[in-house]
């Protein structure tokens, strides 16, 4: 195992982080915050254990998949803890775990919180918890592959470990050049949704965190209610961004660079839009006379949907006092969850459409024994290890998924709080039903749960393996081994 191209990269990593805290400073000096300063704190402690982490470069900058699973796990959970120090410090989350689980929380793009009351928080603390999501939602080592220099194919595999989804693909030939059109995506479509936020009438301030929260499909607020105190412009805005994140981004891509035809074709994308406008209207249906107008039950139906499938979280009502129907509706978009190569969470769509139609396949080969036929998505016949992968990674899940929720009930909670605790937090959404719904947070569980539930977030945004990998017997022997050996 590479581990000083590891320690080098990690190194870099909370470099990178200690220039992201000098945002919240930034916002700490034009609000006059004093809290400020334990960020300047915290950005110089990352700074300088960054460059101790790089101070020793390495000979081979080489490194195959097991080290980019092995970076990307540990690179989100020091991001974490580093994040967590200036909250924590500050009192203004006076408890570690709690500190911790809002900071995975951030970068995960989860959204759950342990915070009561958000409107008590700084300015400085506000901007913080935001722009966690949006690092998170593309990720900070796609942001580090945009910058560093090309190492061969070796990059390719922190992309494959990071980014959400059965397969990755390069747009371009160069995975840096991959990370960098990616990025200005992002950031493009960040700053486009904050413009409008600002013409609906949003502050400056509230319109960043709320566009940064939106990008990166986390869904922290500036407002005890979520989005429920802003105007309906503001909700169908969100909404619709919440919608546009979750999709592909390599049908942006394909867009930009005038590849229409090829982008009305991606067949995961019209999924996704169906599955939405399905959704929408049966909850639609069964909520239309809790309403006293048609475009209120309408504009909170396409909120609730988009928020809950892209894994945003925002609320704009109680969605946990809907009729039973439209609850399980949300439910199950919890677990469908967003695109693959979105900053959505959930399974992905495109894991969902392999998954029946490798169920169809099997049940024509029940009819035509003799027949030959290859799962096809996308114009493309689907590779036999993809269709393995994709049974393995939703094995994975439900056996994770039962196993959390097992750990966490030993508290003595209602099933649905559970239940819908540990679908919120594995796929990323935030909030849930009953104890954990759009109304309440998570600091009522015990640190054990807590514990669980950082587990799940970390697990649900990296698709399971590279958080899994890291408690490998092999891994943890070939990190720990004295004499390095060879990479097999």
């Amino acid at each position: 195992m590479n581990r000083a191209m590891i320690r080098n990269i990690l190194g870099s990593v909370l470099e990178i982080e200690a220039v992201l805290l000098l945002i919240p400073v930034i916002t700490a000096l034009c609000y006059r915050e004093s809290v400020g300063w334990y960020y300047l704190g915290t950005a110089a402690l990352c700074f300088l254990v960054g460059f101790l982490f790089r101070i020793r470069k390495a000979k081979d900058n080489v490194f195959y998949l097991k080290e980019g699973c092995v970076i990307t796990g540990l690179s989100w959970i020091l991001m974490s803890l580093f994040g967590c120090l200036p909250l924590w410090l500050s009192t203004e989350i006076p408890r570690f775990e709690n500190a911790l689980f809002e900071t995975v929380s951030g970068f995960t793009t989860t959204g759950a919180s342990i915070v009561p009351a958000v409107e008590e928080l700084s300015h400085t603390a506000l901007m913080w918890r935001s722009l966690t999501h949006w690092i998170g939602g593309m990720g900070v080592l796609v942001f580090l592959l945009a910058i560093m220099p090309s190492s061969g194919s070796s990059h390719m595999n922190i992309m494959r470990a990071e980014s959400p989804g059965p397969s990755v693909g390069k747009l371009v030939p160069k995975v840096r050049q991959t990370a960098k059109i990616l990025y200005i995506i992002y950031f493009a479509m960040t700053v486009l949704e904050i413009i409008l936020l600002l013409l609906g009438g949003m502050t400056l301030f509230e319109s960043v965190n709320t566009g940064l929260a939106t990008a990166g499909t986390g869904g922290f607020g500036v407002k005890n209610d979520s989005l429920l105190s802003f105007s309906p412009y503001i909700q169908w805005v969100v909404a619709v961004f919440m919608i546009l994140f979750g999709v592909n981004f390599n049908l942006y891509y394909l867009l930009l660079f005038g590849q229409v035809k090829k982008a009305l074709k991606c067949e995961e994308v019209r999924a996704y839009l169906v599955y939405l406008t399905g959704a929408t209207v049966i909850i639609f249906l069964n909520i239309a006379k809790t309403f006293g107008s048609t475009a209120d039950a309408l504009r909170h139906s396409v909120f609730a949907v988009s928020s809950l499938a892209s894994s945003t979280g925002f609320a704009t009502v109680n969605f946990d006092a809907w009729p039973a129907t439209a609850r399980t509706v949300l439910v199950t978009c919890m677990f469908i969850g967003a695109c693959a190569g979105s900053t959505g969470g959930g399974i992905k769509v495109s894991r969902i459409c392999i998954a029946v139609k490798t169920v169809i396949k099997e049940l024509n080969s029940y009819l035509h024994p003799k027949s030959v036929r290859k799962v096809r998505f996308e114009d493309k016949p689907v590779e036999h290890e993809v269709v393995r992968a994709v049974n393995v990674y939703l094995i994975t899940f439900f056996v994770l998924f039962a196993t959390s929720v097992l750990l966490i009930s030993f508290e003595g909670k209602d099933m649905v709080t559970n239940f819908t605790a540990v679908i919120a937090t594995f796929n990323n959404i935030g909030p849930g039903l009953e104890m954990v719904g759009p109304t309440q947070n998570y600091a009522h569980f015990g640190v054990l749960s807590k514990i669980v539930l950082m587990f799940d977030m970390l697990a649900g945004r990296l698709e399971l393996f590279p958080i899994l990998l890291l408690f490998h017997p092999g891994i943890i022997r070939d990190f720990f081994r004295k004499s390095p050996v060879k990479n097999q």
